[in-house]
């Protein structure tokens, strides 16, 4: 990584900050190439809500987008004891953050993705499928910044918060005592997709032992049916958690399968 440095997401104080401790203080770190394309991607690392993998789901992933010419965003978003809507909010927060300072970081406005992997693959989904286009009388010139990811990246995600599939650790750290009908049809994301769900690329391997791959496959299917541009590689074996799989030569090959997928997206493109 070229320049790193960390930004908080709300200066002057976070909704919902239930005290100034590190992990009540939501912030991202800013990872820019030495040669910029254009593209910016968000990174939202897993933990089931209850932590965040932030090297090999975090740092890892900075770097290897920084090799292409893409600025990374990690995003150190709240987790339990925080529950919905905070994550969310933090991530929307990110967003909105990378697109109202797009210019000087080198980031084309209309080229910022964001990436989840498993936990952070539900947040991420959930900012694909929940967003708003900002407030333009905002008094915060971020505010008024839409949060809509133009692409998506889910790496083995939770998707769905009903049975058989969803990860129930993810689910309860979520939603602590909110955990009603509601809230589950709300946040199961393969039953909020619109033809305004940005493109997406799903990875997932089908023995992962602790997110079923059904997640990635019923989302799959929610974008087709919306006429989504949607890629997904169902690998037969591996674990959850993998990252991207540098040194597993079974897996390794799944990242070069996502670069490929970008470049054909015009988004490692130079502007």
């Amino acid at each position: 990584m070229s320049v790193s440095t960390r930004l908080l997401l709300w200066p002057e104080g976070a909704p919902f900050a239930a005290g100034q401790g590190a992990e009540d203080i939501p912030a991202m770190t800013v990872c820019l190439p030495k040669h910029t394309n254009g593209t910016a991607v968000v990174v939202c690392p897993g933990g089931g809500y209850g932590m965040r993998a932030e090297d090999h789901e975090g740092r890892q992933i900075a770097e290897w987008l920084n090799a292409r010419g893409v600025a990374a965003f990690i995003t150190h978003y709240r987790v339990a004891p925080y529950h919905h809507p905070v994550p969310l909010l933090d991530a929307q927060r990110a967003l909105r953050t990378v697109r109202a300072g797009a210019v000087g970081w080198g980031v084309d406005p209309a080229r910022i993705g964001i990436w989840g992997f498993s936990a952070g693959g539900h947040l991420a989904s959930t900012a694909a499928t929940h967003f708003d286009a900002g407030a333009p009388t905002a008094a915060d010139p971020i505010d008024r910044a839409g949060c809509r990811p133009d692409f998506a990246i889910l790496s083995y995600p939770v998707i769905s918060m009903l049975p058989p599939y969803t990860h129930e650790g993810s689910r309860d750290n979520l939603l602590g005592d909110q955990q009603t009908p509601a809230l589950f049809e709300a946040l199961s994301n393969e039953r909020q997709v619109t033809a305004e769900t940005p493109p997406t690329f799903l990875f997932h391997t089908d023995n992962d032992p602790v997110v079923p791959a059904e997640n990635s496959a019923l989302f799959y299917l929610a974008l087709r049916r919306a006429g989504v541009p949607a890629e997904m590689h169902i690998f037969a074996d591996g674990p959850h958690g993998v990252g991207l799989a540098q040194h597993d030569p079974t897996l390794s090959p799944w990242s070069q399968l996502l670069e490929t997928w970008l470049r054909g997206r015009g988004l490692l493109a130079g502007r």
